[in-house]
């Protein structure tokens, strides 16, 4: 039996580029297009799971609508929570703080913002909630529409990245797409990583 999980993360939110977590910002305009733009013809889905955030849930109820799919919206799959830093770009966080946001960038595990989410309880919701979702639509083609974060932790789990190395180890732009295969036989489950397309 195989399953095919694509995470997509949402597009740019109002706003621009920011820590965000959990600050529930929709998306722009051009975020609208950029999930349009990232959602072909010959996609084919039997469900779709989504994070409950605006930038991620509005596009899911639209595309769900007009594919006459089923949305469950799965609040385990929010973004990581940014503490003190959410709604500051980068360029004020590092005004602010110095070089916590170095650190952060370097060891996520030891170095989290003020306030914020532990990685470790992050990367533990995250994939508790991906395996439940993974199990419980066993052998159907499933879209994931969630966030940066949660990609970062779902391809650091399949693919055994550290932690430390999960949050620069590879590039989630706005509307990137990741594709997981889970093959579930008598010789046991395998899950890879087919494409991850920034």
């Amino acid at each position: 039996m195989t399953t095919i999980l694509d995470l997509i993360r949402h597009g740019e939110p109002k706003g621009g580029p920011m820590f965000r977590g959990s600050k529930d910002d929709p998306l722009s305009e051009q975020g609208w297009q950029q999930m349009r733009a990232a959602i072909a013809s010959t996609d084919h889905w039997d469900t779709i799971v989504s994070s409950p955030m605006a930038r991620c849930q509005r596009f899911a109820e639209k595309l769900a609508g007009q594919l006459n799919l089923p949305l469950h919206v799965e609040n385990d799959l929010r973004e990581i929570g940014f503490g003190e830093w959410e709604g500051l770009t980068a360029e004020q966080v590092e005004h602010s703080y110095g070089d916590r946001l170095n650190r952060f960038w370097q060891d996520p595990i030891r170095f989290i913002p003020p306030g914020g989410e532990p990685v470790n309880d992050f990367y533990d919701r995250v994939i508790h909630s991906f395996n439940h979702w993974q199990e419980k639509l066993a052998g159907q083609k499933v879209l994931v529409v969630c966030h940066g974060g949660v990609i970062r932790m779902v391809l650091a789990d399949v693919l055994g990245i550290p932690l430390e190395k999960s949050f620069t180890g590879f590039a989630v732009p706005y509307a990137c797409r990741s594709r997981i295969q889970v093959d579930q036989s008598e010789f046991g489950l395998f899950r890879s990583v087919i494409s991850h397309q920034p």
